[in-house]
């Protein structure tokens, strides 16, 4: 029987839920968030059991976001300097669980060292990717490249270059809702679990995407995007904790959950 969901948490700046001993602790660093607007029915069938899209104005997104991982760190222990430190690009949806929980789930995660790569598929089951990766930065320009090694789609790509402008002073709800997400929701052992994470507001800058090369979205198991992207920001970062993961309930929700937010941010 389908589970009836709860009201979908807000969708806030800051993390929901505070993290007192971390199970994994990193920096994002350099980031580049592209998106573009999916319909829920498309992606669907492509979310863990307990989940469904979650929308914004009746559609729901897939993200591509290029980033700096930097020193990952389990509980207490420092970071580790070059095996926790390197490129990664991430095609992600955007999930809600019957408990009302906003995540993210991740179709694909390209990054430049086969240890993590080969650990992160073991010990979490996701989809992680070995891959050739750079992050270089020119002023206000910064150009993030992959190109697929193993496993999955060889020849599997992404070029993206952007070029920062200004800070956003109030993100719109939008922005929020594309980037304040404070979980993860993965499949393992053919149940669904909950990851959450938490860290400071995010930094937002307005970028211009001056370039865009890409086949990551497709060899996800996406639509192809079309048009242009609906949002292109970038930040400098944050500091990022994990807590302990949580079982989802099984099921799927009956309908896909509504932001529960206007055009304006404002509670409806």
């Amino acid at each position: 029987m389908p589970i009836t969901p709860r009201v979908p948490e807000p969708v806030t700046a800051d993390a929901v839920r505070r993290i007192g001993r971390p199970l994994l602790t990193q920096s994002w660093l350099d980031l580049a968030f592209v998106h573009w607007a999916v319909a829920p029915e498309a992606v669907a069938p492509l979310l863990p059991a307990g989940t469904v899209p979650d929308t914004f104005d009746g559609v729901t997104h897939v993200g591509l976001i290029a980033f700096r991982m930097h020193r990952i760190g389990w509980l207490h222990l420092p970071g580790i300097p070059y095996l926790g430190s390197f490129p990664e690009t991430n095609v992600r949806l955007y999930s809600v669980d019957a408990d009302g929980r906003r995540a993210v789930v991740f179709r694909s995660l390209d990054a430049s060292r086969l240890i993590p790569v080969a650990v992160a598929r073991a010990a979490f089951r996701l989809p992680y990717m070995w891959s050739r990766m750079s992050v270089r930065r020119s002023g206000n320009t910064v150009t993030y490249s992959s190109s697929r090694r193993r496993p999955g789609p060889r020849g599997a790509h992404s070029r993206l270059v952007i070029r920062v402008g200004e800070r956003i002073a109030e993100p719109s709800a939008l922005e929020h809702f594309l980037t304040a997400r404070w979980g993860l929701h993965n499949a393992v052992a053919g149940r669904t679990l909950y990851l959450p994470n938490s860290h400071p507001r995010w930094p937002l800058y307005r970028a211009g995407l001056q370039e865009c090369d890409e086949s990551l979205v497709v060899a996800a198991g996406l639509p192809e995007p079309s048009g242009e992207p609906v949002s292109v920001l970038f930040s400098p970062g944050v500091p990022v904790r994990f807590g302990l993961p949580s079982l989802v309930s099984p099921g799927t929700p009956a309908e896909a959950h509504r932001t529960g937010l206007g055009n304006d941010g404002s509670p409806q």
